[in-house]
């Protein structure tokens, strides 16, 4: 048996941008019908999504059998939380709120074994419990780490953080950066997207990849124009309060 390739950290260098869908409802069908819609990469969101331990594996285990890559955005940046996460089959970790290159470099030493991290050993789901060939030798290789810029703080250490050995892109949140500069709920203010945009070209000079979340084509375009290498492009709650309220606005009363 051998270890899965990472796919989405593969296409990081690729040129065009991948697309993906961000699923927040903590519930295996509903990220199961997302990894069979297209999108190269699909997120489980246990930063703000109800996720544990468990839903995030049920997740893992009903989209394993698609193409598209799956990626985990755990709570915080806690190394023993990330190294379960990873335990039961993610690859791709999404780590918010990091400011600092210290925090880069404790998060790209949480994701790998030693001697070139901290990552606990153990013959877990990820292993395929010991029946992986050569798993340890090459889990490093495919683990890769998103960090989140969400705060002016972050903002200022965009290249700092960037530079850290290890870090394969930045994500940037204009929900958590704008309310961090005093736009709160106000994600897709002009002088949000201004910022926004400022940091994908900063992320993209200092070679490493940039992601963001948007909704609505408009503002999607803009990102991708200034050079966002991977975009979610939808949050599953939030399509599914659109499509209900539509539907119920057209036939309430008839």
């Amino acid at each position: 048996m051998d270890i899965p390739l990472n796919q989405f950290k593969r296409r990081l260098i690729d040129p065009g941008a991948q697309f993906g869908i961000w699923c927040s409802l903590a519930d295996p069908v509903t990220s199961e019908i997302a990894a069979t819609a297209g999108f190269d990469f699909l997120t489980i969101d246990a930063e703000h999504g109800p996720n544990d331990l468990r839903t995030v594996l049920a997740q893992l285990q009903a989209t394993a059998a698609y193409p598209t890559s799956v990626i985990v955005r755990v709570s915080q940046g806690d190394t023993a939380l990330i190294k379960q996460v990873m335990d039961i089959g993610a690859q791709t970790i999404v780590v918010p709120m990091v400011e600092t290159a210290d925090q880069a470099r404790q998060m790209v030493a949480a994701v790998r074994y030693p001697p070139a991290g901290v990552r606990g050993v153990s013959t877990a789901r990820a292993a395929r419990w010991g029946r992986v060939e050569n798993y340890f030798a090459r889990a490093n290789d495919e683990a890769c780490l998103v960090l989140q810029i969400e705060s002016a703080a972050g903002l200022d250490n965009i290249e700092e953080i960037a530079a850290v050995d290890g870090v394969d892109a930045l994500f940037v949140g204009p929900s958590d950066l704008g309310a961090s500069l005093g736009y709160l709920g106000q994600a897709d203010h002009a002088d949000v997207r201004q910022i926004v945009n400022a940091a994908i070209h900063r992320i993209n000079a200092t070679g490493k990849a940039s992601g963001v979340l948007a909704q609505g084509d408009e503002l999607i375009r803009t990102y991708l124009d200034a050079g966002a290498g991977f975009v979610a492009v939808g949050v599953d709650t939030y399509l599914l309060a659109a499509a209900t309220k539509s539907l119920a606005d057209r036939w309430k009363g008839n």
